[in-house]
This record gives structure tokens, sequence and C-alpha cells, in this order.
């Protein structure tokens, strides 16, 4: 690059408590280019968008925009010097129009008064950028998400910015209007803009990119041009993965020869939905783990969505138990027998102020109904002999889950759906975020239910886990299905070649 950088960082730092977030990280961001910031979660890249426009303060560095040095204190400090953001979730108002979302806070004025046929005439004008026609003058919820956010994206290309900062815009739209996007985009550079745009798909950042920076634990790993970084050395380099100078010792036995006699509990075929995942097949055997390898964004998480009806499918056919299936909620999951720890424990599982007896008996209430309630004696004995049977370390079953430690926490989780019963359980991240001997004595507990003949779907980001449990493992890419493989032949350098694009 003969220009110099439109937007610069000087070794930057920022520490949240116990965690620093930020470390030493240089970035740059030349003017006609699209930079692609690439990393695994929790390597920095949201905290580095922060701080470029103003949500946060570092704690040492400095930013350059055009060569100076600035100090934002908002966001809105930053859009007025010309940094424009579009984040992954629509940050739009739905009870208004789509025209005043896209001229929200700057419309334009005629004698005093904002001029409506303006406004409808350059919002119709911004989506025509984007081949998006649509009536501007209906309410925005009245569209669905995919064209929402089309018109976040309308909203911030229709100003004047110098730099644009997209951060998973794509996340939400099919692959044609991926493709407008994109042509936008470079047409956006051509006329001088620096693009940073931030995605996990690896297939859209060789698609869109010029230069790549790599992020891992807080720093820069390095930047490249994208023409010069294979893609399977991205990978490489965004988990930090080596090659192994041993293979694994497998923890779970090689599956049975008649297994595969056995017909599955879970058939998919061309399930997806748009804007969400690409239609794949998936198959879980009962008394077999099938891991979903993939990084971060490559569909695991909604391919289990799909299977537990908490994302409705919009094309293809589901067989559970050898019936046809539609879910249309997870409670049709849940009868059909099929139970779920999400991958936020937090967030989407645990009710922190509830006590370990209630988080227990939640999804038994649940799929029983109001009418047949469990009283509360039946509920303590169910609660005892779950703390029992997965060694759950607490004062007793009335203490608050809030108040367990992480690994605890997710025996609680998976004993709530052990007391259902269930035929089939789902397992996103089941390990995350506990220490080394939780996790090798909630995954010893979860081998122990398989061999009794319970199908598992197990989710990791940890391929080395993926590959050390799976009796097989389907791996996924940009939100589809690209290989499958036996786990017992499996390897993780194997398996990071296919979700890097490489062959078997």
């Amino acid at each position: 690059m003969t220009a110099a950088p439109i937007l610069e960082t000087i070794g930057l730092d920022k520490t949240f408590p116990g965690v620093k977030a930020l470390r030493q990280v240089d970035f740059r961001l030349y003017p006609g280019e699209i930079h692609t910031l690439m990393g695994q979660n929790g390597a920095g890249k949201s905290t580095l968008i922060n701080v470029l426009t103003g949500v946060h303060a570092p704690d040492a560095g400095e930013i350059l925009l055009g060569g100076e040095r600035v100090a934002f204190s908002t966001p809105l400090e930053a859009e007025a010097a010309g940094i424009r953001t579009l984040y992954q979730e629509v940050n739009l108002c739905p009870n208004l129009s789509v025209a005043e979302n896209v001229f929200a806070g700057r419309q334009p004025k005629r004698r005093g008064a904002i001029d409506w046929n303006l406004i409808h005439e350059r919002a119709a004008d911004a989506l025509a950028r984007l081949n998006v026609s649509l009536d501007v003058t209906k309410s925005l919820d009245t569209y669905p998400i995919a064209v929402q956010q089309m018109v976040a994206i309308a909203r911030a290309l229709s100003v004047d910015a110098r730099v644009l900062i997209l951060d998973e815009p794509t996340s939400s739209l099919d692959d044609g209007e991926v493709t407008r996007l994109f042509d936008v985009l470079r047409k956006l550079k051509q006329s001088g803009i620096g693009i940073l745009f931030v995605t996990h798909f690896l297939e859209q950042t060789y698609a869109i990119s010029d230069r790549i920076t790599v992020m891992r634990n807080g720093e820069r790993e390095g930047e490249y041009l994208a023409k010069d970084l294979p893609v399977e050395l991205l990978v490489s380099k965004m988990v930090g993965h080596e090659r192994m100078t041993e293979r694994l010792k497998r923890a779970a036995s090689e599956p049975p020869a008649q297994k595969s006699a056995v017909p599955p509990f879970v058939e998919m075929r061309g399930v997806g939905r748009r804007g969400v995942m690409n239609p794949v097949d998936i198959d879980v055997q009962p008394g077999q783990i099938l891991g979903l390898a993939g990084l971060l964004g490559s569909g695991r998480t909604e391919t289990a969505r799909l299977l537990f009806g908490a994302e409705r499918a919009d094309a293809g056919t589901m067989t559970i138990g050898g019936k046809p299936a539609k879910l249309h909620s997870p409670r049709d999951a849940v009868r059909h027998g099929v139970g779920y720890c999400p991958e936020d424990r937090k967030k989407e599982g645990i009710v922190a102020d509830l006590s370990i007896r209630e988080n227990i008996v939640l999804a038994l209430q649940a799929r029983r109904g109001v009418w047949r309630f469990i009283g509360r004696a039946k509920q303590r004995q169910i609660a005892d002999d779950y703390i029992e049977r997965l060694g759950i370390k607490a004062r007793d079953a009335e203490q608050p889950i809030g108040l367990l430690s992480g690994g605890n926490q997710q025996k609680v989780l998976l004993a709530r759906w052990l007391a259902t019963e269930p035929k089939m359980l789902i397992l996103d991240e089941p390990t995350r975020g506990i220490d080394v001997a939780a996790k090798f004595e909630i995954m010893d507990r979860v081998l122990a239910l398989c061999a009794k003949g319970l199908g598992i779907l197990f989710i990791s980001s940890e391929v080395s886990e993926v590959v050390r449990v799976s009796h097989r493992i389907a791996v996924l890419r940009d939100r589809r299905k690209v290989a499958e493989v036996a786990g017992n032949a499996a390897s993780e350098d194997q398996v990071y070649r296919l979700i890097a694009g490489g062959s078997e």
C-alpha cells in the first residue's frame, strides 16, 4: 500500500474485570480496501470495534483517523468523524417505517418541516443500490429479518463515510442477498472508502477481502494479503492449532458393529431455514455420539436449534423414531424425547434465582403440563437422586443454582433433561467455561449415557474433544455440511483440513 492508512491503531490495550480483551493491538485500514477481521469467539474482534467507535475507551495506545490522533467518547462522535458501523443485530426501530429508519435523526427538511417526499425517494434509492425494491412507507416490522438487515445496511450506506465497519452483516442474508451486498461494497471501495469487514464465514472472507488481520486471545496474530494466505493456514492461525505429534488417546470406544443396523432415531433430509442454515442431512443413531465440528458461525448451533424446534425449518423433512415429524416449537421436540443443553447456560439454560430442585424439574414439569403438577416431595426426590448420580457439589437441593460453579451448573442442566427420560440429547458446548477436571467428569457421564442407548448430538469448539468422543463427525462450514467422517478413523488434523475446505 502506497497511501497512508485512513484508520490506524497503535498498541491498543483494553482490560475488563478479569479479562485482558486487547493486548498491544496494531491495526491498519487503508482507503479503497476491504479488510477482514478474523478470529474465534473471544479473540477480541468486537472489543476492537467498540474501541474504534467510541463504545469503550482504550486503556492504552492510540487511534489515528486520517493520520490525526482521535479519542471518541461516544459512537456519535465517531459517526460525526466519518466512521459508520453496522452491527450484527438489527439496531432499528421496528414500529417506524422503512424510510424513517433509513433517515432517523437526519431527516431532510424543507421550510422547517420534514420533507417526507424526499425521504421516501432517497430511502428507495438507497435500497435500490442493494437491488431491494419495497414499499418504504410500510412499518419495518412487517418485513422479515433478512429484509430488515438490508434496511440497516442501506442506512449505513446512505451517509458519506470515510470508514465503514460491518460486523457480521451477512448473518441473516441468503446467498443472493450476500452477492448483492458484496457488489455494493466493491463499488464503495472504488470511491475510496475504507471498509472493515467482520465475519466467521471463510468463503465470504476470500470472496471480498483484500487483506486479512487475524486475532487470537486479544492479540493481533498477523496481517496478510488475502491472496497470500491459504485457507488452511488461516484456520491454523485462528485456532492456534499445531500439528499433533501423536494421536490422542480415545476416550470413546469404537461403536459396536451391530450399531450400523439400528435405524436412526433422528433423520434430517435437506432440513434448513432461509438466512439461518442451508439444507443439511443429519442422522443421529441410538447409542452413538454424532459430533458437529466447525468454526464459530459454521452452523453448529443453528443445526441444533432446528433439531430442537427452536428454529422452525422451512425446507426438508425430518423423522423421529421412524415417524415423520414437524417441530413447531421446543415443546414438540421434548414430546418426541429430545432434550437440549444450550451453548449459553447462563442466558438460555439455568434460571439463576431458582433452586437446584426447581431447575432440575423444569423440563419434566413443562412436558407434563400444568394439570399434572409434580409435588414438592417428588421434586425433592428427583433432585436428590440426580445430585447423587451426577456428583453435583451443593449444600442441598434448595441451594440457588446461581451460587454453583460452572461445572456443577452444567451437571444440573444435564440432570434436567435426564429427568425427562429422553431418547436423544443435544449438548451444545457442554464443557465451555468449566475446569479441566469437571470437563472430563461430565464427558465420562455423557459416554456412559450413550453406552446405555442414548443418542447424542455433541457440539464443541474444541475439535480435539469432538474427535475424542464422537462415533461419527459431521463437518460444517459456512452454514453447510461439507463432510462426514467416522470418529474412530478421524484425527484433529483431518477435521481441520475439512473445515478449511480440504479433502478427506
